[in-house]
């Protein structure tokens, strides 16, 4: 047995280093210290200890980003209990969900999002104990509650959050990730490729409940006695400029539907990003065009990556001084990854196959999903399904979901390479492409497009646009004009409800 528990690692450690009155946490309700975050997590820990929470048990965090999340996190970690991490926006049916899937013992939820969580617990065959964050009645334990706590003695190996899947189709499955690998990934990805310094202050567009954020807007920056800048506000490229302002933060963590509207943002050319030392994107594909836009607008380092639930985090980046547009960039020191045939066999550079990746970070399994694991889960080795290729200077690039290829006039296509094309159209503010069967059964390439403007002839033109740039058989049969994109719980584009019609 090896004890290791990451509320120490993150959190306590800074403050017996002696960096317990440097700025932890800057929110819209004031800063906070590391002292004061780690007092805020022992009184967390103690209610939730309290509340009858044992080791073990899991615990949902439903709560806006915040100093509350960030001890409710710290504090559920603290008594060895395991983090679920849940959207508080959710409806009550997906809420639902999450209740029976985790069968958590309590979900600590916001107050102003409390009835959706009551109406899923009113009608859930596994309810856990709903704890409101905010009210007056919880505020009051919270003050009451001891500022000390001694934390449970969690082995490395212990659960201790769920990172769900970032799939975009069906419903989603939990990699239970050991105290361990959060560890890992701070040394290899946050400490050798975007080296966190103390002075370093963070701000991200995701949200702490999706596993990139909690890494690179929490546990990175904590781990170096850093700062992070947290707020509650949904965001829009206005937003996230007007954030770069205020603060002035030196590493943007961001995704690729908010690089667009940030390139595209009419003012974009009067931004100050000035104190940016750099910005991360993953959570989906960047194309190659949209990268370009913001090297030539900003020119701040845009540092494509990928990482998965079931690895934590990054373990393919692009690094300061060597990004490559259109790559994933290369493999993050501690970790190996080769590409292979649908047997396993490694394929030579050029060649497109599947990602296979291990390193010190990999999740004990999917909960409750026993074949799954089974498939992902081989040996060392984790099987992503993601498709790449690497070229003979070690660079990666992404080939797409193999769940959502699409086969079309007997030819692949994927549809991240459409979906790169159309953005490059002015009219075009977001797009996502998926397969559509027809009167034949014969899949074609349907693109879901946020236009800027509307305006008669549009779709036939964006067609064209296609076929002018790709080879004809990849345009997009159909153009369907949306005000907004289904989204899945984490925020991505939800595939499956457009694949089902949805407009």
């Amino acid at each position: 047995m090896q004890q290791l528990n990451i509320a120490d690692f993150f959190l306590d450690a800074r403050v017996r280093e002696g960096r317990g009155d440097r700025t932890a946490l800057i929110t819209d309700a004031g800063r906070w210290t590391y002292r004061e975050v780690q007092a805020q997590a022992n009184r967390y820990a103690n209610l939730l200890r309290a509340a009858g929470v044992a080791a073990e048990q899991r615990v949902i965090i439903a709560l806006p980003d915040g100093a509350d999340y960030v001890a409710a996190l710290f504090g559920t970690l603290k008594i060895g209990a395991v983090v679920v991490m849940v959207n508080p926006e959710l409806k009550p049916e997906a809420i639902e969900y999450f209740f029976g899937y985790s069968r958590a013992a309590v979900a600590l939820v916001a107050a102003e999002r409390a009835d959706a969580f009551r109406a899923a617990a009113g009608r859930a065959a596994h309810a856990p104990a709903l704890l409101v964050v905010g009210d007056r009645a919880w505020e009051a334990r919270l003050a009451a509650a001891s500022p000390g706590f001694e934390n449970f003695p969690t082995d490395q190996d212990d659960p201790a959050i769920w990172l769900f899947s970032g799939g975009t189709t069906g419903q989603p499955k939990a990699a239970v990730q050991p105290h361990r690998s959060f560890v890992n990934t701070c040394k290899c990805y946050a400490r050798e490729v975007l080296q966190y310094t103390e002075h370093d202050i963070t701000l991200s567009v995701p949200k702490l409940y999706f596993g990139y954020a909690t890494g690179s807007n929490l546990l990175f920056p904590f781990a170096a006695g850093a700062s992070a800048v947290l707020f509650d506000e949904r965001c829009t490229a206005d937003v996230i400029f007007g954030r770069i302002a205020q603060h002035r933060p030196t590493i943007l963590i961001t995704v690729p539907t908010m690089i667009n509207q940030m390139v595209s943002h009419p003012d974009a050319a009067r931004q100050d990003l000035s104190s940016l030392r750099l910005a991360t994107s993953a959570g989906e594909g960047l194309p190659e065009e949209l990268h370009a836009r913001w090297d030539e607008g900003f020119g701040i380092p845009l540092l494509d990556g990928l990482g998965t639930a079931e690895m934590w985090h990054i373990f393919l980046s692009n690094r300061p001084g060597r990004v490559r547009q259109g790559t994933l960039g290369e493999v993050v020191p501690g970790f190996d990854v080769k590409v292979a045939d649908e047997e396993g066999r490694p394929l030579g550079d050029g060649e497109t196959g599947y990602l296979w990746v291990r390193g010190g970070s990999r999740a004990l399994g999917y909960w409750q999903q026993l074949e799954k694991s089974q498939h992902a889960f081989r040996g060392e080795w984790v099987v992503t399904g993601d498709l790449v290729r690497r070229d003979a200077d070690g660079y990666f690039t992404y080939g797409g979901r193999a769940d959502e290829l699409l086969k079309v006039s007997g030819k692949w296509l994927s549809a991240t390479e459409v979906e790169g094309c159309l953005l490059l159209h002015p009219a075009v503010s977001q797009v996502a492409v998926v397969g559509v069967a027809d009167a034949n059964g014969l899949v074609k390439p349907h693109a879901y497009v946020i236009p800027r403007e509307r305006r008669e002839g549009l779709a036939e033109e964006l067609k064209a646009f296609v076929r002018e740039r790709l080879e004809p058989y990849k345009h997009p049969r159909e153009v369907i004009f949306v005000d907004a994109l289904p989204t899945t719980h984490l925020g991505k584009v939800d595939r499956g409800k457009l694949r089902g019609g949805v407009r």
